[in-house]
């Protein structure tokens, strides 16, 4: 989809697509909750020294799976998802502040994260608006700053059924990130252990470099 969207199919893209995850958020929190995602934690964490405790936000943390495993490390973690439904799952779950925000209509404090980790949820935002939230994650970092990402490969945006989504390769994504004022520091595909053409998952980590 090339074309130039106005405010109000904007607004459908994000009712649509939010509308799907609070009708399916029990099912969600099911069949995600044992997913093996420590090869993105590792690499998340990482560039940081190890005994340092961060402050964390969970960009679209769902019902709260990776918020309660930085928080069982000690770090201070805040989640953030525009379903009202995952937002009172992580906030039970985890007992962390949780910030109910459409990813269209960010409020985050400057320099208020050491880190900022979003899993599976960057590729939720309209490709004409995915500069605009870069600047603004951007700007929620510490100088020095992490932010990780894990997305479908592939192009073209469009729905999915009643979801959203936009894809990029890597050479596409660094771009936009390197043009928010980032540094791509590593990626790689997954699932590990899988030829590329059977790993439909970018992860890219990046830091904050101006």
């Amino acid at each position: 989809m090339s074309k130039t969207l106005n405010d109000k199919k904007l607004a459908e893209i994000v009712n649509l697509t939010l509308s799907h995850y609070e009708d399916n958020a029990l099912s969600f929190r099911e069949g995600t909750k044992d997913h093996d995602v420590s090869q993105n934690y590792d690499n998340f964490l990482a560039p940081f020294e190890a005994t340092r405790k961060l402050d964390i936000l969970d960009f679209g943390c769902g019902p709260g799976r990776d918020l309660a495993y930085f928080k069982s490390l000690g770090h201070r973690a805040v989640g953030l998802d525009g379903s009202f439904a995952f937002c009172s799952m992580a906030q039970e779950k985890t007992g962390c502040p949780v910030l109910h925000q459409s990813f269209l209509a960010l409020d985050l404090q400057e320099t208020r994260f050491d880190g900022i980790f979003a899993n599976a949820s960057l590729f939720h935002i309209p490709r004409q608006e995915f500069p605009r939230v870069l600047r603004q994650l951007h700007s929620a970092l510490r100088p020095g700053g992490i932010l990780f990402s894990s997305n479908p490969r592939g192009s073209g945006e469009d729905f999915s059924g009643e979801r959203y989504g936009h894809f990029m390769e890597f050479g596409v994504s660094s771009t936009y990130l390197e043009d928010a004022g980032f540094k791509v520091i590593d990626h790689y595909y997954r699932p590990p252990g899988m030829p590329c053409a059977a790993q439909p998952w970018l992860a890219i980590v990046s830091q904050k470099s101006s």
